[in-house]
């Protein structure tokens, strides 16, 4: 009898971390920089099936009463009942309604409705949830095949082959980094042309790769190019099959399967970005979304400003922000607006357009100033700001210290604060 498997993190070992970016919040708060739809797991199985790509039958329920029907239409020899969330560590998982467990086998249909009672509309609480847990409002009814043979397969962008890459091991296991780190001989590696495509050759040799031999290695090398297909159709930067399985029967399965999108793809994949499901996100990621959080592009407007230092200013153990603003193309005036509606204490360097009108608004806000000559010195007196406080190292930018941009505005009660506006 199959166990029930656990979703894997994407990338298997350093070369190709320069792939697919995690969603990470900032430090102290739950505002993730990015906007990314991340697909449930029915969702994931639903666009892989759309697309010729073998998965287990699945039926999707929001009541027992659509998980039984769905069960006795499977008419499968054993079931798989999933809560459908986006956290991982399901199947250890433990509901508010007592019931252990967010992954269930059964072999009876009958069943199934009485196993969804206590998971449909109660809370599960797993090691990635918040504290708070998180509601399950549907379950993945699939059939449950046996598995004789598990290996990993994905198909990851990577910066340093400017493209994509077909990644794959024989040796499938719940943390594949381990597994790329301790038998290195074991994972392979297909560059894939960005022009030509994934050539039949490139899919075959991987299929040998993962030990599918003989005619058997036909259908995997079909699966692999169908996978790439997927991967190109809704702009992924991931799609990650773990495992990438063969049954008893000789049948090449994708149990199980994660992907991510191109979070600048939002306007050409608009579908895919519907499917986000907001209602896991913490409000206050709900709220950055709304304004567009940290992207202050030249359309801004004083309203986001405002917004996005308000939900920065929110954050308990924000000690300092420094901002970099290229005044060429974002209205410094608009900016200082925002700023000093948000702020109590500011230190601002400005320069470029509207700059003096921004030295205005920001003279007779009431704020507390002082000018950095540079970005250098923006940098510097950002971080001495807190240095006293965080036991910081004095020269931010020397060896023993080094302080980035992106560090320095994420240092997390803005108390102080360094604003460099620039441009021509």
């Amino acid at each position: 009898m199959a166990s029930p498997r656990q979703r894997t993190p994407g990338n298997l070992c350093e070369t190709w971390r320069s792939g697919p970016r995690s969603r990470q919040p900032l430090p102290g708060s739950s505002i993730n920089l990015q906007k990314m739809a991340e697909p449930q797991e029915y969702q994931s199985k639903k666009l892989m099936s759309d697309n010729g790509v073998r998965v287990q039958r699945f039926f999707v329920a929001d009541t027992t009463n659509e998980a039984l029907e769905a069960a006795k239409k499977l008419n499968a020899k054993e079931i798989v009942l999933k809560a459908q969330i986006l956290a991982g560590g399901r199947g250890k998982g433990v509901f508010n309604s007592v019931l252990k467990g967010g992954v269930h086998l059964t072999k009876d249909p009958n069943v199934v409705g009485q196993l969804a009672k206590p998971m449909i509309g109660y809370n599960l609480a797993t090691k990635q949830t918040p504290k708070e847990c998180v509601k399950v409002n549907k379950v993945l009814v699939a059939e449950d095949l046996d598995i004789s043979r598990e290996t990993y397969l994905a198909i990851l962008m990577d910066r340093s082959c400017n493209g994509s890459v077909l990644v794959g091991s024989p040796q499938r296991g719940v943390h594949i980094e381990e597994v790329a780190a301790s038998n290195p001989e074991l994972t392979f590696k297909e560059k894939i042309d960005i022009f030509e495509g994934i050539k039949d050759s490139q899919a075959q040799r991987m299929a040998e790769n993962l030990g599918f031999l003989g005619p058997l290695k036909n259908q995997p090398a079909d699966q692999i190019k169908k996978l790439y297909n997927l991967f190109l159709k809704v702009g992924a930067t991931q799609v990650e099959v773990n495992p990438f399985g063969e049954t008893p029967e000789g049948r090449v399965v994708c149990f199980d399967a994660k992907i991510n999108f191109d979070d600048n793809a939002d306007c050409r994949q608009k579908d895919i970005f519907a499917m986000d499901d907001k209602s896991e996100n913490e409000p206050v990621e709900n709220e950055a979304a709304r304004f567009n959080f940290l992207d202050l592009g030249g359309s801004v407007k004083e309203t986001q400003v405002y917004q996005a230092f308000k939900l920065l200013t929110a954050v308990p153990n924000v000690q300092a922000i420094l901002v970099n603003i290229f005044g060429g193309i974002v209205n410094c005036a608009i900016f200082a607006n925002g700023i000093t509606k948000a702020c109590q204490d500011l230190e601002p360097k400005l320069e470029g357009t509207n700059v003096q009108e921004a030295q205005n608004i920001l003279s007779n806000s009431g704020l507390s100033m002082t000018s950095p000559v540079d970005l250098e010195d923006a940098v510097r007196k950002a971080v001495a700001s807190v240095s006293k406080k965080c036991h910081l190292h004095p020269d931010p930018l020397g060896k023993e210290f080094h302080f980035s941009i992106r560090r320095v505005a994420s240092l997390i009660t803005v108390k102080e604060m360094v604003v460099s506006l620039g441009g021509k």
